[in-house]
Formats: C-alpha cells, sequence, structure tokens
C-alpha cells in the first residue's frame, strides 16, 4: 500500500488484530438508537443494509459501516462524545483524527478508548448540499430522501442497488453472494436503475446480463 503523502500519525494495524477488535460491533438497531436526533442524513452502508432491506440477518458480519455527508461528521461525533473517532486509509490508521488526517481519508472507525474495540465504521460521503455524490462516479447525484429508505422500525440505510453499485468494484464472494439473495427482490425499477448505473461505472460488468435478462 502507498503511504507517500500520508499525514504523519498513522499507525499501520496488524490485520488479525483488527479483526479481533471488531468482534463486537454495534448491529444497526443500536447505532440508530444512539443517532436519534441527528439533524443530517445518515444511513446504514454495505451488507447490513442489504440485510435491513431483506427483513432479516442473512450472513454473519464483520462489522457494521454507516455513511452520512463529509460536512456532518462533526455533528455524528458529537452524539458519541465517550467513543474517539480514529481515521482509516491507505492501510494505516490515524488514532483519535485530527483536521488533517480527516481531510486525507473519507473512512473513520469508532472506537471505545476503554476497551479498544471498534463498534462501528463511518464513511464520509461526498456531497453538495442536500445532494449525495457518488464516490465512484461524480456524475451519479441524487438527493438524500431518493438514496435513503427506512425499515418499519425507522432505521435508515441505503437503497439496496446503490449498495450492489458498490459491491460490484470487488465483487468478492461474498459480494456475488449478496447479490443473488437480493436480485429475486428487486423489481423492475430497481434492477433498471442498478444496469444503468453500472454500465457507467464498470461496462461489460458480469451483473448486467442477469438484470437485464427477461
Amino acid at each position: 500500500m502507498d503511504t507517500q503523502g500520508a499525514p504523519p500519525g498513522g499507525v499501520r494495524a496488524d490485520p488479525a488484530e483488527t479483526d479481533a477488535r471488531w468482534a463486537a460491533a454495534w448491529r444497526p438497531e443500536r447505532v440508530a438508537r444512539r443517532l436519534e436526533g441527528l439533524a443530517a442524513p445518515w444511513y446504514v452502508a454495505a451488507g447490513w443494509a442489504l440485510d435491513l432491506f431483506l427483513g432479516e440477518q442473512t450472513r454473519p458480519h464483520g462489522d457494521l459501516e454507516v455513511a452520512v455527508p463529509a460536512d456532518a461528521f462533526g455533528e455524528l461525533r458529537s452524539h458519541l462524545p465517550e467513543l474517539a473517532f480514529d481515521a482509516v486509509g491507505r492501510g494505516l490508521t490515524w488514532p483519535d483524527a485530527g483536521p488533517e488526517a480527516l481531510a486525507a481519508t473519507r473512512q473513520t472507525w469508532a472506537r471505545d478508548p476503554a476497551s479498544g474495540r471498534y463498534r462501528f465504521d463511518v464513511f464520509r460521503e461526498p456531497h453538495d448540499g442536500d445532494t449525495w455524490i457518488c464516490r465512484r462516479d461524480e456524475e451519479l447525484r441524487l438527493p438524500y430522501h431518493r438514496i435513503v429508505e427506512r425499515t418499519a422500525d425507522g432505521i435508515p440505510y441505503l437503497r439496496p442497488e446503490l449498495v450492489l453499485l458498490f459491491k460490484a468494484g470487488a465483487t468478492r464472494d461474498k459480494d456475488r453472494a449478496d447479490f443473488e439473495r437480493v436480485l429475486p427482490r428487486l423489481d423492475r425499477t430497481r434492477r433498471a436503475d442498478l444496469a444503468r448505473w453500472l454500465r457507467g461505472t464498470h461496462p461489460g460488468h458480469e451483473w448486467l446480463e442477469r438484470l437485464t435478462a427477461g
């Protein structure tokens, strides 16, 4: 991993140690309780978002990822004063990150200082006011009310088509399995949206044929 130009203070952690520190990650309902009253739009992302869409936990999750507009990160941070927030990027971690490390990264791990355990992961997303900007394709811009859906008990999550768009960039075994689980639940409009976005970000992707069949 190229760390040239990285801010000072970054620490390279052992992957096995990092995995162990995620063993007590919070579940979506706990984060939702703690962020109740947060004025900025936020949502559960990645694998947990798909399970919230499906209405059940379908597989183990090694962590919990949420996202917030980058300019609203300070507001989220103030809701959880007992936690430290470590910036993450380029294979390095900046404990209790300051402005320089935050400006150079987009990912932040919420840590319990007493135990050292990580509780959830925060993506600080690009945006233009109330408009969300896709970090994979800056041409893809949507108002927040169009990208966030909610469970019956009010937990916000990223709509599944956008979760799968991000997963398409890696296409690990778990991402393919997630796609197979979610595909039958995507209606024609959702499939068309995902196919259109994939053509823009990942032309020729293996999922396109499945999305447009029938």
